[in-house]
């Protein structure tokens, strides 16, 4: 345990110390919200469907642990290069404390970061339902969790930096546009339903607007049950993939 707390620390020691990517993390997330909550609102309230940014608040905190989530796998590459990956696997512990504490770590700092722009909507004019909270807070780090395993698993079969981030942005884009984080699921076709319904985002975005506003598509059990699941998978893989690393 000594071992996964340490690499812990270290992740979350890297963010506090880094306060331009602390700020960072907030400008994208408030871009959107003001941008398209205030852009979009009146049309959004005029075809029926209420107040947009309660509708879109949720979506722009599943997407701000998305994108911090899933870059958590550029530490592995940096890491590699520098030579602290190579110090770490030396060592007499295996290989799968190596990756959880990581994993762990960077899952606690998007989880975090998701939990300030949570803050920020709240002035905007989000009210979220207080009482399913620790519900939200539940699916937040499930998201969190399984994208950071996603990036890991995705940063340990590369070593060049510049891939990475091409293929990231290759990925994130459409993980984040076909999740229902910026409109409601229910009056797609159904080729689009069907790619909704494979994304894995999907079902955390519904779990935190049904936890936080009371609006489900899948339905708070789908999405608790497809999202540990996924999560549980994809710590496995990612713990695989690690321990076939070389340095």
């Amino acid at each position: 345990m000594k071992v996964i707390y340490i690499l812990w620390l270290r992740q979350i020691k890297r963010f506090f110390r880094s306060k331009a990517r602390i700020i960072g993390s907030v400008g994208q997330p408030l871009l959107f919200l003001l941008a398209l909550g205030f852009g979009m609102g009146p049309i959004f309230e005029k075809a029926g469907e209420g107040n947009y940014i309660s509708f879109l608040s949720p979506g722009i905190i599943g997407m701000t642990i998305l994108f911090s989530s899933i870059f958590n796998g550029v530490d592995v590459i940096w890491d590699r290069q520098f030579g602290f990956l190579k110090e770490t696997l030396v060592a007499p512990v295996s290989r799968f404390k190596i990756i959880l504490g990581r994993t762990l770590g960077g899952a606690t700092t998007s989880f975090l970061q998701g939990l300030i722009v949570l803050a920020i909507t709240i002035p905007i004019g989000f009210s979220p339902n207080w009482s399913m909270l620790p519900i939200a807070v539940v699916f937040m780090f499930l998201i969190a969790l399984f994208f950071t395993a996603l990036g890991t698993s995705i940063g340990s079969s590369l070593k060049d930096m510049q891939a990475f981030q091409l293929i990231m942005n290759f990925l994130v884009m459409p993980i984040f546009f076909l999740s229902g984080a910026l409109f409601p699921v229910e009056d797609l076709s159904k080729i689009m339903k069907y790619f909704v319904s494979a994304n894995p985002l999907a079902y955390g975005i519904d779990g935190l607007r049904g936890s936080l506003i009371g609006v489900f598509h899948f339905g708070i059990g789908v999405d608790f049950l497809v999202l540990s699941v996924l999560t549980i998978i994809g710590l496995i893989i990612s713990s695989y993939i690690f321990s076939k690393i070389e340095a």
